[in-house]
């Protein structure tokens, strides 16, 4: 929680305005018994009307007043609440942005997803009931005995021994009850991602007819957070009949042993209703208190799971280091030195001792099998990765001493799996370059073939993308993604497997348009088909993670078998010819 606290520098005015709210808040609750007594013992007592009605205003003015402060520091400590919020969530956000591919990995989306929401609502509630209920409780607690103590110790003592009891109880249900909030926080981890699965996967779930199953999974991870739920609330169910119990008999005690003082001219009747309403306010903090108290393990929990997102050091942090630069004119634009890499936790490297450049001006190409480490080239060029042994260079320098926003401005990249933002076509493009203006967007769009689309609408460049582009075809996201990539004017292009789902004719023209565009920039094309990659400057076929041979299509024919067994696959023999 100590971590947590920071966040709360930026409010210290507001919180000691609040602080002070309470104070007055406690003061006037305090004083509310003190004046009903007043107004028993000398007006009503003594028939006395006219100190009844002034008495009265005094005590309606108090509590109206009590009322105003009560709510100002209940809007103070609310605003503070929200907005601690908003920072924490804001801080793992920008957090995350730094993360690697292997740091998100390690948490999970939906993980990561619970801790922004679930996670940080606690700390909010957890701020809420320290300001509102633990703060003001040792006050009213102390304050309340010493007030009882100076009407009747025989009644001062039976509170504190109520409040013995109450604390006893109040150990007991915490340890019954803190196991299962940190179970539901974990439940809540699985719900999130069954959800998420069940969500982003129906259509694959609907075309295997797997409906029953997947209702079945949710089910599951639903009973599992509602079971351990209603156990925790079982507990709370049985303890409030107990502690109102506790109360009730309190009261029986001070009515049958305040009447005996009554009786004796030890004590006046208004005394006894006082140090009633003393007894209640203070039992009535101490329960909240101890019932705040155990909520803290779940809290603390859900403090530890923030924190060990704002205090995880990105696998890249720090990497902007000195290293050798080779800022040579002539460099290649890309270049791979020896590159082994391996995935966390894999026993086999993906690439192993890559070696080979990407000129200006030139288009390479990536062939080879599923699973031969050809996404993961590109993954190493934009530094989602670091290499295991060996450096990727881009302009001559070693990608781990770039800022990685810095390296990213120089790449336009089209992922394997098209992935479009909900809003507007024009939205999506500046995602590529956030000043386009509407001339720069049409222009990408007829080199990416996207511009009879755009004609064909209505709407235009302002048609409506659905969130993760589900109104648009396969080949439409790919070619969207494409524009994404051209409108920016990289220096460097990277093309993962983006042209699978165009047809030929598209294809084709689609890079006509895109060989006029790149000029001096380097081309990284990752392809499946040979056909998109027969004019390539350069070809490097991998196998198995290593390179299997580096030439141009005729050269490869001739000299590489594993490069002839996947032209075999895909061209005729005239073709080959």
């Amino acid at each position: 929680m100590r971590n947590l606290i920071k966040f709360l520098s930026r409010y210290k005015g507001r919180i000691a305005i609040m602080l002070l709210l309470l104070f007055i808040q406690v003061v006037g609750t305090l004083y509310i018994p003190t004046l009903t007594a007043d107004i028993v013992n000398n007006g009503i007592a003594a028939r006395d009307l006219d100190y009844v009605w002034k008495t009265g205003r005094l005590m309606l003015i108090v509590a109206l007043s009590t009322a105003v402060f009560s709510i100002c520091s209940t809007f103070t400590s609310t605003y503070i609440s929200t907005a601690l919020g908003r920072d924490i969530r804001g801080a793992i956000f920008h957090k995350v942005q730094d993360f690697s591919i292997s740091d998100f990995s390690r948490f999970g989306a939906a993980s990561l997803i619970t801790r922004s929401t679930s996670d940080v609502s606690q700390i909010q509630m957890a701020f809420s009931a320290t300001v509102e209920i633990l703060l003001p409780a040792p006050f009213m607690a102390v304050a309340g005995l010493v007030l009882v103590f100076s009407k009747d110790a025989l009644l001062a003592s039976m509170i504190i021994f109520a409040m013995m009891i109450i604390l006893v109880i109040a150990v007991f249900v915490a340890k019954k009850v803190i196991p299962l909030f940190e179970q539901m926080q974990t439940s809540l981890d699985g719900i999130n991602r069954t959800v998420r699965e069940g969500i982003t996967g129906v259509r694959v779930i609907r075309a295997f007819n797997r409906e029953k199953d997947s209702k079945r999974r949710m089910d599951r991870s639903f009973e599992d957070y509602a079971a351990t739920a209603i156990k925790a609330n079982k507990i709370f169910a049985g303890l409030m009949p107990v502690i109102m119990l506790i109360m009730n008999i309190l009261t029986i005690l001070f009515v049958w042993f305040g009447g005996k003082q009554v009786a004796a001219g030890r004590m006046e009747i208004g005394d006894i209703m006082a140090v009633i309403e003393y007894s209640m306010l203070t039992l009535f903090y101490l329960i909240m208190s101890a019932a705040a108290f155990i909520f803290i393990p779940r809290i603390q929990t859900s403090a530890k799971r923030i924190n060990a997102v704002l205090l995880t050091a990105p696998e890249f942090a720090g990497a902007q280091k000195a290293l050798n630069h080779r800022c040579a004119k002539d460099a290649a634009k890309i270049e791979f030195k020896d590159v082994t890499f391996r995935y966390a936790a894999a026993k086999e490297a993906v690439l192993q001792n890559i070696s080979f450049s990407v000129k200006r001006g030139s288009t390479t190409a990536i062939i080879g099998s599923t699973g031969s480490g050809k996404s993961t080239i590109a993954n190493l060029i934009m530094r989602f990765y670091d290499t295991e042994s060996g450096s990727v260079f881009v302009d001559g320098t070693d990608v781990r001493a770039y800022d990685p926003t810095e390296l990213r401005k120089k790449i336009g990249y089209v992922p394997q799996k098209a992935f479009l933002f909900s809003g507007t076509i024009a939205d999506n493009l500046r995602h590529g370059k956030k000043d386009a203006t509407e001339q720069e967007m049409q222009r990408a769009c007829k080199i990416a073939q996207l511009d009879g689309l755009i004609a064909s609408s209505e709407d235009g460049l302002l048609r409506r993308v659905s969130q993760a582009g589900n109104n648009f075809s396969g080949g439409q996201k790919q070619r969207l993604s494409i524009a994404r990539a051209v409108i920016r004017k990289p220096d460097i292009y990277i093309f993962d497997d983006s042209f699978s789902a165009l047809d030929f004719k598209t294809d084709a023209k689609l890079r006509a348009a895109l060989k006029n565009e790149v000029g001096d920039s380097a081309v990284l094309i990752i392809a499946q088909r040979i056909s998109t990659i027969l004019d390539a400057d350069q070809i490097v076929v991998l196998n198995d993670g290593r390179i299997a041979g580096i030439g141009t299509h005729r050269q490869l024919l001739a000299s590489c078998p594993v490069y002839q067994q996947i032209a075999r696959s895909q061209m005729s023999e005239e073709e080959l010819a």
